[in-house]
């Protein structure tokens, strides 16, 4: 009843809420995304999708299809590989930004350990500037990053598009006439860089309040109230909250997650391409809390 290729499409629709970018993840044209969908409408008598001028929202029934189409999507990826006989080894280096500690990127990675057994994958939590100079230098075969937003650049895979918004504890208050206290990643941290280019553009003084490479211990500085931290909106940590305009913080602009592959090539390649497709068919498990 529900065609494969359909529901790939619309999981790529789904988790970036763009008909452009779908189009452009999965290589195909746009009227080629928007036929698909159509069809996957017509297939199930229901609207999947809310689309205006101001972009596209999933609908209650997509809410449902997209829990449908990745078990349909695995368990015909599962049937493909055992009637084809192929079977994943060697030693896949992956690495994932600290952004994903508290998503459930762990049930995609336990799949895809259970799906490829004789993989031997070995994870990397880092700064996505890290990243990217680890999978640069051959020291990684795939990673999963954020970068600020705007257009992907050849090898990438857009996984979604947020925007960077400021954080902290639910009762924190700030002083306007004192420096904003900031939580930040070390350099080369992406939040950090654009925190400080917001701040100085607008000429709001800052103070470093507290500073570390550790997600973990950085939310807990901001639950303790040690200051203000940039996140992404769609992975606010629990006990922080989304500050109000009102507080008069700059706006941070938008943030990119996307999927990069290194140089190597033979049965590495093949676990890192088989990898990167189930991160992108459970991409929007990745902006849910667990």
């Amino acid at each position: 009843m529900y065609e494969p290729s359909q529901l790939r499409t619309f999981l790529a629709v789904a988790q970036t809420l763009s008909f452009t970018q779908a189009a452009r993840r999965l290589g195909l044209r746009q009227s080629t995304v928007s036929q698909h969908v159509r069809r996957l409408e017509e297939a199930t008598g229901r609207p999947l999708f809310v689309r205006d001028t101001h972009g596209v929202e999933l609908t209650e029934d997509g809410e449902a299809m997209l829990g449908f189409a990745r078990t349909i999507l695995e368990a015909h990826e599962r049937a493909s590989a055992f009637f084809t006989g192929t079977r994943l080894r060697g030693r896949l280096r992956f690495g994932a930004s600290e952004d994903f500690v508290t998503t459930r990127l762990p049930e995609i990675l336990e799949a895809f350990r259970r799906e490829h057994p004789e993989v031997d994958l070995e994870l990397t939590v880092e700064l996505s500037g890290t990243l990217q100079s680890r999978l640069e230098a051959g020291r990684l075969d795939l990673i999963l990053a954020k970068r600020r937003g705007g257009t992907v650049s050849e090898g990438e895979e857009l996984v979604w598009q947020d925007v960077l918004v400021w954080i902290g504890a639910p009762r924190l208050r700030l002083d306007p006439d004192r420096p904003v206290p900031l939580i930040v990643y070390p350099p080369p941290g992406i939040t950090r860089a654009r925190a400080l280019e917001a701040l100085q553009a607008q000429g709001r003084a800052w103070r470093i309040a507290c500073t570390s490479s550790s997600l973990s211990a950085n939310v807990a500085a901001a639950r303790a109230g040690l200051g203000v931290m940039a996140h992404t909106r769609g992975l606010v940590p629990p006990g922080l909250v989304e500050l109000p305009a009102r507080t008069g913080l700059p706006e941070l602009g938008a943030v990119d997650f996307v999927l990069r592959k290194g140089r190597r090539r033979g049965p590495t390649q093949d676990a890192a391409d088989a990898l990167a497709s189930a991160i992108l068919a459970g991409g929007d498990r990745l902006h849910r809390p667990r």
